[in-house]
C-alpha cells in the first residue's frame, strides 16, 4: 500500500489547560512534545500558539518564535501553521503568525459553523485559569466565522509566501466549497484534504459519513487529492484507523485528544503517534519521511520558511 502520512496536532484551542497536565503550554513544552513527536514518526506537526502566562491560545508572533525556531533545528516535520487560530480571533489576527514565519503548510477551515465546545465544561471542576469555563461555556453562543471572502483572502496572503494548504472540511459543504476555489482557478493540486469529525457544530465521528466523503471527494477532485482524518476525543483512533485501511492519511494529537485509552491520559504527543504507527504499519502501510511528505504535497522546503 502507499505512504501514509502522519500528522499530529501537538496543542490547539479546543482543549484548556485543566483538562490534562500534559498538555504543552510554553514555547519549551510545544517545542519539546513537537520534536519527540517527529522522532515518533509525525510526518507533519500541526502547530498552534499559546500565552505561556495564562495559557489563552494567542496570536502573537513573539510567541510563536518561541518555539518555531527550536523546531525546525530540532527536526526535520514539516511545520503546519494554523490560520484557524481561535474562533475568538480576527482574520488578521489568526494570520499574523503564519505571515511572520511563511511556514512550508498552513490549515485552512472551508466554511463558517457553529463551534460548541460549552459540554466539555461540565468535565471540569477545577479550573487552572479564570477565562477558561467562561469561554468554554460561551461557545453554545460562537461562530466560527470562514467566509467565502475569508477563505479567498488566506489564500492569497499565505499562497504569496509559498504556503500549500490542508484544507479543513468539518462538514460534507466544505468540499464543495473546497470545490468552488479549485474551479475558480484559486486552488490547484495535490488537495490535501483534512475531514474533521467530533466537533458539535460539524460532522459526527461516523463511519458511514466518512465513506460518503471519500466518494464525493473522488467524484468532485478525481485523482488530484490526498485526504487525511482527524477525530476529536474518543474516536481519534477508530477512525484515524479506517481511514489509513481506506488509503488515507491521519492525524493524532493532545489538540484533538487527551486520552491514550479510556481513562487513561495520553502523557505526550509522541505516545498517541507511536499508538497509530504501530496501527497502521501493521496494516502494512509505510509511515512516510519528512522528504515524501514534502514530495507528495509539493511543498517548498524547509529552507524557505522564515523562522
Amino acid at each position: 500500500m502507499s505512504k501514509i502520512i502522519i500528522s499530529c496536532a501537538i496543542t490547539g484551542s479546543i482543549h484548556t489547560p485543566s483538562m490534562s497536565p500534559y498538555l504543552p503550554v510554553t514555547g519549551a513544552e510545544i517545542a519539546t512534545q513537537a520534536i519527540e513527536a517527529a522522532k515518533a514518526g509525525a510526518t507533519i506537526l500541526h502547530l498552534h500558539a499559546r500565552d505561556p502566562e495564562t495559557g489563552r491560545p494567542s496570536a502573537d508572533p513573539a510567541h510563536w518564535a518561541g518555539f518555531l525556531p527550536v523546531i525546525k533545528a530540532g527536526c526535520d516535520a514539516v511545520v503546519n501553521m494554523t490560520t484557524g487560530g481561535s474562533a475568538v480571533m480576527t482574520l488578521d489576527q489568526r494570520l499574523a503568525g503564519p505571515k511572520t514565519f511563511a511556514p512550508e503548510m498552513c490549515s485552512l477551515n472551508m466554511g463558517t459553523m457553529n463551534f460548541a465546545l460549552y459540554p466539555l465544561a461540565a468535565r471540569i471542576k477545577d479550573w487552572k485559569h479564570e477565562w477558561e469555563k467562561p469561554f468554554l461555556e460561551g461557545t453554545d453562543d460562537l461562530v466560527f466565522k470562514n467566509t467565502p471572502r475569508d477563505i479567498a483572502h488566506v489564500l492569497a496572503e499565505m499562497g504569496t509566501r509559498g504556503a500549500r494548504f490542508e484544507f479543513e472540511c468539518y462538514d460534507m459543504s466544505h468540499l464543495y466549497m473546497l470545490k468552488h476555489f479549485v474551479d475558480r482557478g484559486a486552488v490547484s493540486g495535490p488537495l490535501y484534504i483534512q475531514f474533521v469529525f467530533g466537533v458539535l457544530g460539524g460532522m459526527a465521528a461516523d463511519p458511514d459519513m466518512l465513506v460518503l466523503l471519500k466518494r464525493t471527494a473522488d467524484r468532485l477532485f478525481g485523482d488530484a487529492y490526498l485526504f487525511s482524518v482527524l477525530a476529536a476525543g474518543r474516536q481519534q483512533i477508530p477512525m484515524a484507523s479506517m481511514a489509513a485501511a481506506m488509503g488515507g492519511h491521519v492525524r493524532v494529537g493532545l489538540e484533538d485528544n487527551l486520552y491514550l485509552s479510556k481513562g487513561v491520559l495520553a502523557q505526550s504527543n509522541a505516545q498517541q503517534v507511536h499508538q497509530i504507527r504501530g496501527i497502521v504499519e501493521g496494516m502494512g502501510r509505510t509511515v512516510a519521511t519528512p522528504a515524501e511528505a514534502r514530495a507528495l504535497l509539493a511543498l517548498k522546503g524547509a529552507h524557505e520558511v522564515t523562522f
